[in-house]
């Protein structure tokens, strides 16, 4: 049985179908999303819809992004964020007004039902943001860092990669887990990329949103397989583009 992670789909199902075609996935592979599964390109339901149906025929473990918050704020009391609506929501929340409110509370509880983060039995660690605690995840504050938190990443791409775990300036933070697998902070918003490992973290966030494929990565071998660029599949939208 594989492992397999998947970066932000921001509403991209149409590139999922296609990466889970690429990659051959079996009902005895482990798929693992990162999270952000709304907020970008038109289909926002019908990706849901589709995750819904994924999971009764494959093994699939869902993790909590931000956007998956923020949309489920707004479906509770469909009270506006500007903020939300500037960064994909619209698109989001023009997909729902389509829907009937049967499938609105049955994407709600897809929403509760995700996880904060996932560790593997093999310390494997997958979540869509990140933790600030020293100690690691157990000792969070604030559980709304791991779907929010870009400092993570900012430490891992700042390390200077000749340091190693047993260095006394070694991050503590970086020391608890084998790899720690991360969406939310996209790698490149202009270009088509690969994903990148910076000491025992992997950003799987290869800019689905915006002018990037979607990426699934076998976390035991690191091959990886990637969709299109998204907005390909979405001729005349504009995705999270702002030009």
């Amino acid at each position: 049985m594989r492992t397999l992670v998947v970066g932000d789909i921001h509403s991209g199902v149409r590139a999922l179908e296609q990466l889970l075609d690429k990659a051959k996935v079996t009902p005895e592979d482990h798929i693992i999303f990162l999270g952000d599964y709304v907020d970008g390109w038109s289909t926002a339901v019908e990706t849901i819809d589709f995750l819904i149906q994924l999971q009764s025929q494959y093994t699939c473990t869902f993790i909590r992004g931000n956007h998956d918050e923020l949309c489920k704020a707004w479906l509770i009391d469909q009270k506006e964020n500007p903020q939300w609506l500037a960064h994909g929501g619209t698109a989001t929340r023009d997909s729902y007004l389509n829907a009937d409110k049967e499938k609105w509370r049955m994407h709600l509880d897809f929403y509760e039902n995700l996880q904060n983060y996932y560790l593997a039995e093999d310390n494997r660690l997958y979540l869509h943001a990140g933790y600030t605690n020293l100690k690691g995840i157990d000792y969070e504050y604030f559980q709304q860092s791991f779907y929010w938190d870009r400092t993570l990443w900012e430490l891992a791409t700042a390390l200077d990669p000749s340091l190693k775990p047993a260095d006394s300036k070694f991050p503590k933070r970086l020391t608890h887990y084998k790899e720690v697998f991360i969406g939310h902070t996209p790698i490149s918003k202009r270009e088509f990329v690969e994903p990148q490992n910076r000491a025992n973290i992997w950003n799987v966030d290869t800019g689905a949103a915006f002018m990037g494929g979607l990426t699934m990565l076998d976390v035991e071998t690191k091959e990886f397989w990637q969709s299109d660029p998204v907005h390909k599949f979405y001729p005349g939208e504009r995705g999270r583009n702002l030009s």
